[in-house]
């Protein structure tokens, strides 16, 4: 146990401070000349923000899972879960910023009138990347897509609660808190979350679907770490049936507009 939680500690303590680093060295960079760059997006209330901290969470959330005496293909799943994440949703955020299409609905309706959006990139990216991940630590065939599911589907999540400040934050340190006794895989994106959530509140940054992404990846693979079939058929079965619409992000906005 001893030892176990001190994994669980140094990881989340070398999340936090990549995440903190990087976000706090990206924040001294001198600021571009252009109003609004990819940098920059007007939040709900109308402020302009920063997207430091989306790679700042993917960096840290990396980091932290690196430094976990994990099994190769475990830590292989985790590293490839996050990065890939971090890019499908840095893909968004670069090239999708201003599309108004939210939701899978809206970005599978386009895709079948024959249009690829960025948004259809990052599901099908994402997508393909948790199968990916789930074949890594899954031992049979439908263990391995059920993981997969769990993955993509969790990162889909965090991006779902993240239409006000602080919303993903809370919901990675939520669901990631009963895993931390586990493989302590949990740790990572919690501890990126820990150093950077005083400036998400204080809307001065937000995550991106860069940060979220990769956030709600790495929770994915904690929460699959140890499943049996039934634990994992449960997680599956309920992400999909909360991540097809946009029913969690308006329910989000009721809730924090009270």
């Amino acid at each position: 146990m001893g030892a176990g939680f001190s994994r669980t500690m140094t990881s989340g303590a070398v999340a936090a401070a990549v995440a903190g680093g990087v976000y706090r060295a990206l924040r001294s960079r001198p600021r571009p000349r252009r109003q609004r760059t990819w940098r920059q997006r007007t939040n709900y209330a109308g402020r302009t923000v920063d997207l430091y901290a989306g790679p700042a969470a993917v960096l840290g959330a990396a980091a932290g899972t690196a430094v976990l005496p994990l099994p190769a293909r475990t830590r292989c799943a985790a590293l490839l879960a996050v990065l890939a994440a971090g890019g499908c949703g840095a893909y968004d955020d670069l090239v999708g910023a201003d599309d108004p299409r939210r939701g899978f609905r809206a970005h599978l309706g386009a895709l079948r009138d024959g249009e690829v959006t960025s948004g259809a990139v990052k599901l099908l990216g994402i997508g393909g990347a948790g199968l990916v991940a789930g074949a890594l630590v899954g031992e049979r065939p439908v263990d391995r897509v059920l993981a997969g599911v769990v993955i993509a589907g969790t990162a889909h999540l965090v991006n779902l609660v993240d239409v006000r400040p602080g919303a993903a934050a809370a919901t990675v340190l939520v669901l990631g808190a009963p895993g931390l006794p586990g493989a302590g895989l949990a740790a990572a994106p919690m501890g990126a979350v820990a150093a950077l959530v005083a400036d998400d509140l204080g809307e001065r940054t937000m995550f991106g679907d860069t940060g979220v992404h990769a956030l709600g990846a790495a929770l994915g693979v904690a929460i699959v770490v140890g499943r049996g079939r039934a634990g994992l058929f449960a997680h599956a079965a309920g992400l999909v049936a909360a991540a097809y619409g946009d029913r969690i992000s308006r329910a989000v906005r009721v809730l924090s507009d009270r």
